[in-house]
């Protein structure tokens, strides 16, 4: 006697339909999408709270870090911003190379600054040359350098940025408490540190530009300087395997 399923013309018909059913008992029990094609009210609360803000790295932002860098505090600047003539530790000698460089030829000490903090081919001469000429020409028309600040000063945002250093509103408010009360969140804060980097070099361009080298050249080596380790493998000498008595 042959099979009534195997000979039934509507088995397929009835085999999808008990599919479709098991289908939607499951998304009953489990849900995934709503009729709309959206994630349903349970999963949503279920999931985790994304963060607001997000780093350039893809990280969040959290205790008021710097943009860019995910770190949980800010770190202190090596010197001080009058301290011309730095600290006496390994890099004595390098300070006073550094205030030399900034009282004499800042162009040079901040196309250096720029090509230990870039380390890109040509890092030094594309800083170096722009700054030299507004230099020349803010000392030629208006008798000091005026110019040359409004494009120095995003080099001590990069530093700051990049070491998670502590901004100059930052200190007030840590000092005196006279800068957090008007920064709301981290956006203005950013604002306002990069307003103070500005008026830092407007102001105070030769300290500024000292400070940042100093705090350079203690944390990156020169790009120039490939002092590696380097293991050399010496070959074993010839062994001669004695023979027995």
């Amino acid at each position: 006697m042959a099979n009534s399923e195997e000979s039934s013309p509507l088995l397929p018909k009835q085999q999808e339909s008990k599919v479709e059913k098991d289908l939607s008992q499951n998304e009953a029990v489990y849900p995934t999408k709503s009729a709309d094609g959206k994630a349903p009210d349970a999963a949503k609360k279920s999931a985790p709270p994304i963060p607001m803000s997000w780093t350039a790295n893809g990280l969040p932002l959290s205790h008021g870090s710097v943009m860019g860098e995910p770190m949980m505090g800010r770190a202190h600047w090596d010197s001080s911003l009058c301290a011309c003539l730095g600290r006496n530790d390994d890099f004595c000698s390098s300070d006073l190379e550094v205030c030399l460089l900034g009282s004499v030829a800042p162009c040079v000490l901040y196309g250096s600054n720029a090509e230990r903090l870039g380390s890109a081919p040509g890092a030094f001469a594309n800083h170096c040359l722009p700054y030299t000429g507004l230099y020349l020409i803010g000392n030629s028309l208006f008798g000091w350098n005026c110019l040359a600040p409004w494009f120095s000063y995003s080099s001590r945002t990069a530093i700051r940025r990049k070491f998670n250093l502590e901004g100059s509103c930052e200190a007030l408010a840590r000092s005196c408490g006279c800068c957090g009360s008007f920064v709301e969140d981290e956006a203005q804060r950013e604002q306002c540190e990069t307003a103070c980097d500005f008026a830092t070099h407007v102001f105070c361009h030769a300290c500024a530009l000292c400070q940042e080298g100093r705090e350079v050249r203690r944390r990156l080596h020169h790009p120039g300087f490939n002092a590696h380790p380097v293991l050399v493998m010496i070959p074993p000498g010839e062994q001669i395997m004695g023979r027995g008595a």
